[in-house]
């Protein structure tokens, strides 16, 4: 089976070509991605109409390469799968449109991904994951532990209440005049800081569900670098570093529970896997290892290029779908928001739309 991948969800441009072999194992045939960091980063952050433009000018060429550099014709593709959401809609729109037109020329299956059912499967592309196992997936749109229980079967443990964890990084980055991408910033500049000097908040800590709330956090660094104007390169340091042990705190504290919960409803995790961009951070990789070490499980964390948008991704996604008789017809939509959990809830005070979706 060879599947064809589109990801614009946000501002990676990306098209690649996977085979799902009859036994169930991956092959990466190529996974082209464009980033627009530089189109980006004089505005501190993703400009939706910006990000548009740009898959609207560069996704034809990615498909090009990503097809030519996996040998094969578009006759040869069993399934063409686009991410149809969640993510910024004229991206969306984008992506889903032009796999939509492909499919049709060439009378080839579609297949609309969830991006987020992409992350999820992901290590299913790289080892082969047996179900059930427990996701933390930490972006700048995203962070949410589930359970994975099967394709098409997903379980929201928590999720954040406000700010996403990379969107968090990225705010503290901007607010301290760090350049963009603010999240390795931060955790560069940690590496020089002490982490003691600022006493942030632990949000949620102890409590009995697994929710994330990172906007209090965020807030009080605000609060203590402006007490501190002018700030001094070490000032900036100390504050990225106290920043960051506050959220490894945190994320220990919420992991811990969610683990916890996944247990009582499906049994010990076969393991306890990182995806986003956040997963990425050195400092968080460590925290999660205690974490799966205390649970007596593994920590699997794909590839830094398939924790972040790749089509590879998209593609076997739809290749997974695609082996259980899972396709799209022409009028599948493309969605600004998509739950992977369909019976799952935003949890009360729950501000951000793109946060826990």
């Amino acid at each position: 089976m060879l599947v064809l991948g589109i990801e614009t969800t946000c501002d990676e441009t990306a098209a690649a070509v996977v085979e799902r072999q009859a036994d169930g194992q991956a092959r990466i045939l190529s996974n082209v991605v464009r980033s627009q960091t530089d189109e980006h980063a004089r505005f501190g952050g993703v400009v939706p109409e910006i990000a548009a433009r740009a898959h609207v000018d560069l996704l034809d060429g990615i498909v090009d390469s990503a097809m030519k550099e996996a040998g094969v014709g578009y006759g040869q593709l069993s399934a063409v799968a686009a991410a149809a959401g969640p993510g910024l809609i004229g991206g969306v729109i984008v992506g889903l449109t032009t796999a939509k037109a492909i499919a049709m020329v060439h009378d080839t299956p579609l297949i609309a991904v969830n991006h987020l059912e992409a992350h999820a499967l992901t290590p299913r592309l790289t080892c082969a994951l047996a179900f059930p196992y427990c996701l933390f997936l930490a972006s700048g749109g995203h962070t949410q532990i589930v359970a994975v229980v099967g394709v098409g079967e997903y379980v929201r443990l928590g999720t954040t209440v406000d700010d996403a964890m990379g969107e968090a990084f990225d705010k503290v980055a901007k607010m301290l005049s760090l350049p963009y991408p603010g999240g390795p910033e931060v955790e560069r500049a940690a590496a020089g800081g002490d982490p003691t000097r600022f006493a942030f908040p632990r949000p949620m800590l102890g409590r009995p569900d697994a929710n994330f709330s990172l906007s209090g956090l965020k807030t009080a660094v605000r609060n203590e670098a402006s007490r501190l104007e002018p700030l001094e390169p070490q000032d900036i340091s100390d504050l990225c570093a106290s920043f960051q042990a506050a959220v490894l705190e945190a994320t220990a504290d919420r992991l811990t529970v969610g683990l916890r919960l996944f247990e009582e409803r499906f049994g010990t995790p076969r393991a306890l896997v990182a995806a986003g961009g956040v997963a990425a951070n050195h400092a968080i990789r460590s925290a999660l290892q205690d974490v799966a070490a205390k649970a007596q499980t593994t920590l699997i964390i794909p590839p830094p290029a398939l924790c972040t948008d790749n089509g590879a991704m998209i593609a076997w996604a739809g290749a997974e779908r695609m082996a259980l008789g899972l396709t799209d017809t022409m009028e599948a939509p493309p969605r600004a928001r998509w739950l992977l959990d369909a019976n799952a809830k935003a949890p009360a005070g729950h501000a951000n739309s793109r946060a826990g979706y």
